[in-house]
């Protein structure tokens, strides 16, 4: 039994030996640290540029904030949508903003549960098309405010089973109240009318863009009272282009509310801006070589006398007509008419 153990000792001890380099051979790492940090995409070098694994990741991802105007839209729709759905559902209605996110179309369509109520809507200006998506706590909450259920009870659900007709009209009536608040949240960033095309259960038959195309994603919750659920508005860029430089902006400025202050502020910096006046007497068309043959002490002859009309102008735009004179010891002109309305 020793002997086994020994043997097997020495065998073990003989594939460790074979392990280490021998004397004439150097060990070294697979990849240097320049090799790692170029994989990895962390390389000093390249300023600005991401390469590597680390581009493969961010490849995944899209960026929402290239679009900050987004945010004031969806924050009018939100005022707008608890005006709406408390006028359709006679009940008190809370519509808040969870979140908004960018996602790839197709990523989002493998997350929506079945049976779903999705509904395909057209922007017509725009010729293309978005999705709302509405979870089943709130088509069992509209179906049984709608349809007279008693305040203070919780909607029965019923998961997994179709949904019928009457649900289906229903929800229906709902989706055109918010696309109308959603046309009106766009309208004054650009005027956009989006039109109900059709209600689907199935993501697959709701597929309005490619699934590696990238979309905007507003995640909106509905409360009423001890009932509720969510809304999602799914937007592919695509859709958005028509409106990318304005989604680009920061801000909107008189469309979307004037700041006095600023305005008597920059009106009072200008009242005190300093302009330069020029004083015409006359002008005259003369030969380029007649410039060149000018020499001191050369006369310029122009058709105009003392009493000649002065003409004022700032720049190119002609503001005043005068008479020449004299002032105090300096040379001074009357206005005699007003050019400009000004």
């Amino acid at each position: 039994m020793a002997t086994d153990e020994e043997a097997l000792a020495a065998e073990w001890e003989s594939v460790g030996d074979d392990s280490e380099p021998s004397a004439g051979q150097v060990s070294e790492p697979v990849l240097n640290q320049a090799e790692i940090n170029s994989l990895l995409g962390v390389d000093d070098d390249d300023e600005g540029v991401i390469t590597g694994m680390q581009a493969i990741v961010d490849s995944a991802m899209v960026s929402y904030e290239r679009l900050p105007m987004l945010e004031i839209v969806f924050d009018r729709l939100l005022r707008m949508m608890s005006t709406s759905l408390r006028n359709l559902t006679s009940d008190n209605v809370e519509v808040s903003l969870d979140s908004i996110t960018s996602i790839r179309f197709g990523d989002y369509l493998e997350t929506i549960p079945m049976p779903a109520m999705i509904s395909v809507f057209k922007a017509e200006e725009w010729d293309n098309y978005g999705l709302m998506i509405v979870d089943s706590a709130l088509i069992y909450s509209i179906v049984d405010v709608l349809l007279g259920g008693r305040r203070g009870t919780a909607a029965m659900r019923i998961e997994g089973r179709p949904y019928t007709t009457i649900e289906r009209n229903l929800v229906e009536r709902m989706v055109t109240v918010v696309l109308s608040d959603l046309s009106a949240a766009f309208d004054p960033l650009s005027p956009v009318t989006f039109r109900f095309d059709r209600l689907e259960t199935n993501p697959r038959f709701a597929t309005i863009a490619r699934p590696a195309n990238a979309a905007v994603l507003a995640r909106l919750r509905i409360d009423m009272e001890d009932r509720g659920g969510r809304i999602e508005l799914m937007l592919p860029y695509a859709t958005l282009e028509p409106v990318r430089e304005l989604l680009l902006q920061m801000f909107m400025g008189e469309k979307f509310g004037r700041d006095s202050i600023w305005e008597t502020h920059l009106a009072n910096e200008l009242w005190n801006t300093d302009v330069e006046l020029d004083a015409v007497l006359d002008q005259v068309v003369v030969s380029l070589s007649e410039v060149m043959n000018w020499r001191p002490g050369s006369q310029i002859l122009l058709n105009a006398v003392p009493s000649s009309p002065i003409g004022l102008r700032c720049g190119e735009i002609p503001l005043f007509v005068g008479g020449m004179g004299q002032k105090n010891g300096n040379m001074a002109i009357k206005i005699n008419k007003k050019l400009r309305k000004m």
